[in-house]
């Protein structure tokens, strides 16, 4: 199996199982991966989803060259809208997902931590954009998030040089939101975890379902929305325990309804 997806306690554990080639993405492992954030999104007992890569070498060395001889156009032409991974340009996924960088991120690695909203690396990791070194361009999320996320020309530094950038110097960026040494990393995203899943399921569905469907929306324009899960959310139970549990001074008891 190319990926390997396992739900415990509200956690989502997604993980690319190719160490031996650096986790690079084939077209069954993108089959798999589009699969799994389908079930996913179909689901209420998962309010938080880990990538990762296996191994300690990569995250994820982007698409798996070996084999392949489709041309550039033919690959731009194929219909990837969730882009690479089925991730990088997902807007349909309304669970947080973080990022477990433990190594290199490079191409459509890199897309696809760009499409998650949580990213923790390892110090060793490494990131970056080499399609133009090799004639070829990040059709998949690269050329159009990055320059969304980070100033300009900064941007154009990793998009035009093709060179590998450090956690830290993403860190800086604002592409990754937490630097640690490799034997950390572990619990580094465990805490993380931890204060995702101890807030109100539906709340972080609605959040990150208005933070997705907004972003071209003035303030005004997206204030207004009344969407489902933001009306479900407001009238669930768990509004209501939210209050509660503070006023009584314990912890809430989800039940995601």
């Amino acid at each position: 199996m190319s990926v390997q997806f396992v739900v415990i306690d509200r956690v989502a554990r997604v993980t690319l199982e190719r160490p031996e080639r650096m986790n690079a993405v084939d077209a069954a492992t993108e089959a798999a991966l589009e699969a799994i954030w389908q079930e996913i999104e179909g689901r209420d007992d998962i309010s938080c989803v880990v990538l990762t890569g296996s191994g300690a070498k990569a995250f994820c060395a982007g698409a798996d060259m070996k084999g392949v001889d489709k041309s550039g156009i033919e690959y731009w032409a194929e219909d990837r809208p969730n882009g690479f991974g089925g991730l990088s340009f997902r807007r349909s996924l309304d669970v947080p997902v973080i990022a477990r960088v433990n190594g290199f991120a490079l191409g459509g690695g890199f897309e696809m931590v760009l499409g998650c909203d949580i990213v923790i690396a390892a110090s060793n990791a490494r990131f970056g954009l080499p399609e133009a070194r090799v004639g070829r361009m990040p059709l998949d999320g690269g050329m159009v998030l990055l320059q969304r996320k980070i100033p300009h020309n900064r941007a154009m530094a990793v998009l035009m040089t093709g060179r590998q950038f450090s956690a830290a110097e993403m860190y800086e960026l604002g592409i990754v939101n937490e630097v640690v040494q490799p034997e950390y990393l572990d619990e580094a995203v465990e805490r993380w975890v931890s204060e995702i899943v101890a807030c109100a399921p539906l709340s972080l569905k609605a959040i990150k379902h208005t933070v997705n469907r907004t972003g071209h929306l003035s303030p005004a324009e997206a204030q207004a929305l009344r969407t489902k899960p933001l009306v479900r959310a407001l009238q669930s139970e768990d509004a209501q325990e939210g209050v509660t549990a503070f006023l009584e001074k314990r912890k809430p008891v989800w039940k995601g309804r």
